[in-house]
């Protein structure tokens, strides 16, 4: 997708020196005398060297943002309750890239937390997973062998295991981009957990996820339309044919609403990548693609850009807690016609990717 110039890792380093300092409170966020963030480096595990957003704290740096409504990373200390505790270092250069080192999960998931605060004000005008300003908490090192990560409502935080496979923490940028998703989620559509809303709310998770890795521009972890490659031996998911995981759906069907609602989000994974970049056999940074479709028609696309921006004004303004697939392909035909028009090739694109997962 385009890009404002200069480039996203230059950006990165430049607005941890730049944004505004905003205070982490109990819902909302006011300007303050916080200390404007140092340009901290790390070198994570998936990442690669990138830059951090910290705070100089007498003769240490804590890894808390202050440009970035305060945005903390905290290591859990493998436990599953209390707070943790926030990380410091002396020169402000984290981790060594190599997984024994305790701080790599951190510096992982603060640039990741970054990375989706400016993809998100970049994009969408918007700051914050919740649109108020407020940051992320995050909690690396979260319990014993726990191989997941989750959004926490009660807390804007996102806790993060140390993975079930030593050495192998769920800590990517996509994986990061996932969780903070389901903050964005719930204080838009809030979709239900199960049936189609519960589909929706993985798949628009995804979405988002991807678009904010191409968004990111990272070297060491290139854009793609795979979910969670870098962590597991091969993509937990993928978005141009979804069933290739042996559990997702490439389509709708009567039944999806019964499935898991991660399976069942495979419509709407397949629908973003077929609108986004068409279907038929394609190169993208590397990787190979072939998107089928379920009536055979050859699709083209629209970017990633429009596709993404015509997603994220359906959630945000026609998708509701309730909204199924087909609710679904009316929000976003409406919302590329309120972007580009009722003639445009947008909404008629639109209209063909939803035909072509066999919605409408």
């Amino acid at each position: 997708m385009p890009h404002p110039t200069p480039s996203r890792r230059a950006r990165l380093a430049t607005a941890a020196l730049l944004g505004a300092a905003l205070a982490l409170t109990t819902g909302t966020a006011t300007a303050n005398t916080t200390p404007t963030a140092a340009p901290g480096t790390g070198t994570g595990q998936y990442s690669g060297t990138v830059p951090l957003g910290t705070t100089p704290s007498g003769t240490t740096h804590q890894l808390r943002d202050p440009s970035r409504g305060n945005q903390r990373t905290l290591d859990a200390l493998n436990q599953t309750s209390g707070p943790g505790v926030l990380f410091t270092d002396a020169d402000d250069v984290w981790g060594t890239g190599l997984p024994s080192n305790r701080q790599n999960a951190a510096v992982d998931v603060h640039y990741a937390t970054a990375v989706t605060w400016d993809f998100y004000r970049a994009t969408f005008n918007r700051s914050g997973v919740r649109g108020d300003g407020v940051a992320t908490t995050s909690r690396v090192h979260y319990g014993t062998n726990y191989g997941g990560a989750f959004w926490d409502a009660s807390c804007a935080c996102v806790s993060y295991g140390d993975g079930t496979t030593p050495g192998r923490p769920p800590t990517s940028l996509d994986i990061v981009g996932h969780e903070l998703a389901h903050g964005l989620i719930g204080s838009t559509a809030n979709f239900a957990n199960a049936g189609e809303p519960g589909a929706l709310g993985e798949g628009t998770a995804d979405i988002l996820a991807t678009a904010g890795e191409f968004f990111a521009e990272n070297k060491a972890d290139v854009g793609d339309y795979l979910l969670g490659e870098r962590v597991y031996d091969g993509p937990l998911r993928r978005m141009d044919r979804p069933g290739a995981d042996g559990v997702s759906r490439d389509y709708w069907s009567a039944d999806i609403g019964g499935l898991d609602p991660h399976a069942a989000s495979g419509p709407a994974r397949h629908f973003y990548y077929l609108l986004a970049e068409g279907s038929g056999p394609k190169e993208i940074n590397g990787v190979a693609y072939d998107s089928p479709t379920y009536d055979g028609s050859k699709l083209l696309g629209i970017g990633r850009d429009r596709a993404t921006r015509i997603w994220y004004r359906a959630l945000t303004l026609h998708m509701r807690s309730s909204t199924d697939y087909a609710a679904a392909r009316t929000a976003t035909i409406q919302s590329a016609i309120e972007l580009y028009g009722a003639s445009s090739p947008e909404a008629a694109r639109v209209a063909a990717a939803w035909k072509a997962v066999n919605v409408g």
